[in-house]
């Protein structure tokens, strides 16, 4: 199960850099995605553009970047929730998202319907 499952984390991964790059133009300089129980948590790294490191510099800025980020989010989170149920074959309950403007990182989290270790190691 253990290659199984980092694959899969690595596809997952890969398809999450894939989106990114067609929607905004450019993906993070780094995905990784971890398995945990019925969650799936992807953590990004480098999302920032070169636009909005300028801009969070300043408060209104930060807020703008959120915002924006946020609402991208949004727009997309069925996309988002498909790229995940058709590489796990679960169904996703709920998602949520964070950005920090300090670090330049993401936080995707997926709530999955069944626990993913146990139904990988079922299903290989």
């Amino acid at each position: 199960m253990l290659n199984s499952k980092k694959k899969l984390e690595a596809e997952i991964s890969a398809a999450f850099i894939k989106f990114q790059r067609n929607l905004i133009g450019r993906g993070p300089q780094e995905a990784k995605t971890y398995i945990i129980n019925d969650m799936l948590i992807i953590r990004f790294k480098g999302v920032l553009t070169v636009e909005e490191k300028h801009l969070v510099n300043d408060n209104s800025g930060k807020k703008l970047v959120k915002q924006m980020r946020t609402l991208l989010r949004e727009m997309y989170s069925e996309d988002y929730e498909k790229i995940v149920e058709h590489h796990i074959g679960c169904k996703v309950l709920s998602s949520h998202s964070d950005i920090s403007t300090k670090t330049g990182e993401r936080i995707e989290v997926f709530i999955m319907d069944k626990d993913l270790e146990k139904y990988l190691e079922t299903n290989q």
